[in-house]
């Protein structure tokens, strides 16, 4: 099998082992394509509607396109992201710049009003901010996030998108106090990101090796130990990494499982989850993965690679 060009060597090994050759190499093409992935954004729905998001776009120029599966956001074509900065709407919280991948974790988590729900890795909030919007700001939310100037950066951007309803804990989540438990639980868990990488990216060389997996891996486990343990009864956790390796996906849910005898997976469906039958490319690309009911995104010129599991606690 080739070698591709501009992608790390680390990496390379590691999708030639858990996938086939054809596979890996459409993920090696996404890998290409990264460079030329277009803006995406979400109407931030506590403060301003998709319709008021869409007449801002026509108003600045910048053509769009719906997403079919998610009414609230918009593909760009603008030149930069600088241009969608310089937009009222956006300066005024009403729009937040999400790549379609990660605004996928929360969609699956359905929030519901009035629940407790626990962002286990919320920093810098994009997927915070998401829960709050789709609950009308009318869920009990808690987001986790240690590093004090990331936890300041979650505050302000909070703030910015008018979230309410919002504690902020400084305390790593994966020692989160028992006393705490949830309805719902989103872990969006640090991972090596070989979902997002671009090709030619120098850094992507440098941080993507066995150390950083080895890392990710070891906090992943704590983290998901710990989130299904604050889980109440009946709740549902979705556990979701933007890394496209077995071992931080399905290798990793499978091990905790067999330790969580008292949860469950339940299973997504690719279709229900982001469907486009007017438009393949807006459609979820999928890998295939060991793990049925389990989806991992394949990396392509509109969607970063992501992993979405959901757990369920009897």
């Amino acid at each position: 099998m080739s070698t591709p060009d501009g992608i790390p060597a680390f990496l390379v090994q590691q999708v030639q082992a858990a996938y086939s050759e054809d596979i890996a190499n459409q993920i090696f093409d996404g890998y290409q394509q990264a460079a030329q992935r277009p803006t995406t954004l979400r109407a931030n729905t506590l403060k301003a509607s998709a319709d008021d998001v869409a007449a801002a776009l026509d108003e600045a120029g910048i053509p769009y396109e719906h997403v079919p599966w998610y009414k609230d956001a918009f593909v760009v074509d603008a030149p930069s992201e600088r241009d969608v900065w310089g937009m009222g709407i956006y300066r005024k919280g009403g729009i937040y710049l999400q790549s379609l991948s990660s605004m996928l974790p929360p969609l699956a988590l359905a929030p519901r009003e009035g629940a407790d729900i626990l962002d286990m890795c919320a920093a810098p909030g994009g997927k915070t901010s998401q829960i709050a919007a789709l609950t009308h700001g009318a869920a009990h939310i808690c987001a986790c996030e240690l590093n004090v100037p990331r936890a300041e950066k979650l505050q302000y951007n909070m703030d910015k998108q008018g979230v309410t309803n919002l504690q902020i804990m400084r305390v790593d989540a994966r020692k989160l106090d028992e006393f705490f438990s949830f309805d719902q639980v989103l872990l969006d868990a640090p991972c090596t990101g070989t979902g997002t990488v671009r090709a030619g990216d120098p850094k992507a060389e440098k941080r993507i090796t066995q150390q950083l997996l080895s890392k990710v891996t070891r906090s992943q486990r704590a983290l998901l130990d710990r989130g299904l343990t604050v889980l109440k009864r009946g709740g549902t956790l979705i556990y979701s990494t933007c890394s496209i390796l077995p071992e931080e996906n399905e290798l990793m849910l499978a091990s905790v499982l067999k330790r969580h005898r008292d949860c469950e997976l339940v299973p997504l469906d690719p279709q229900a989850l982001a469907a486009a039958p007017d438009n393949p490319e807006l459609a979820l690309p999928c890998l295939p993965n060991g793990l049925e009911g389990t989806i991992t995104v394949r990396p392509t010129r509109l969607f970063e690679g992501f992993f979405i599991a959901a757990i369920k606690k009897a």
